[in-house]
């Protein structure tokens, strides 16, 4: 990871994972609330205990590297979830961006806040073209995030994954580098 960290925003430090975040990481990743849009179940154990393991050793190198950005709220240093930026295809310059959060932390606008940061690392500290975000079509609460930090909807995708017998729909949300910069420059 070539950026400096902490990222910050008015509210926010997103740094990485550190030992002790662990239980507040379990906590909002044993939530069935958390998991319904993720196609799978909720880590337990040490499967939980792997996972955190990996968040806590992130890479941005080769393709399929995952960076994990813990979220806090700068005023307490309470974790709220995080935020991962992958590298879906280095030579194509293309990331994924993704979140997950506390419920209990929902609806004050610290996922769009921390999105957003995710994103603008992408581009500013890693020369991205493109960043992408795959999302559940039923996930109202996560198409809004996109939408109002202005990503495109390129693509609907029908029934295209199963978990538990059920079939969902996915949407793909997009920006360029050169949409992010218009829009920055905007708000």
């Amino acid at each position: 990871m070539n950026a400096a960290l902490p990222l910050t925003t008015e509210r926010l430090a997103l740094r990485p994972f550190v030992p002790g975040d662990f239980s507040a990481y379990a906590a909002y990743h044993s939530s069935q609330e958390v998991y319904r849009y993720l196609y799978a179940a909720p880590p337990e154990g040490e499967e939980m205990e792997r996972q955190f393991a990996k968040a806590l050793m992130p890479r941005f190198e080769s393709d399929g590297d995952v960076f994990r950005f813990a979220v806090t709220r700068r005023a307490d240093g309470a974790l709220l979830g995080e935020t991962l930026l992958k590298l879906a295809n280095r030579s194509a310059l293309q990331g994924e961006v993704g979140y997950i959060f506390n419920p209990d932390f929902a609806g004050k606008g610290y996922a769009s806040e921390a999105v957003s940061a995710t994103i603008e690392q992408g581009f500013r500290a890693f020369s991205l073209h493109r960043i992408f975000a795959p999302l559940d079509a039923g996930n109202a609460p996560s198409v809004g995030v996109v939408e109002r930090l202005g990503l495109r909807r390129e693509a609907h995708l029908i029934q295209n994954d199963r978990f538990d017998g059920v079939w969902g729909d996915e949407y793909i949300y997009a920006v360029l580098a050169s949409e992010w910069r218009c829009t920055a420059s905007m708000s």
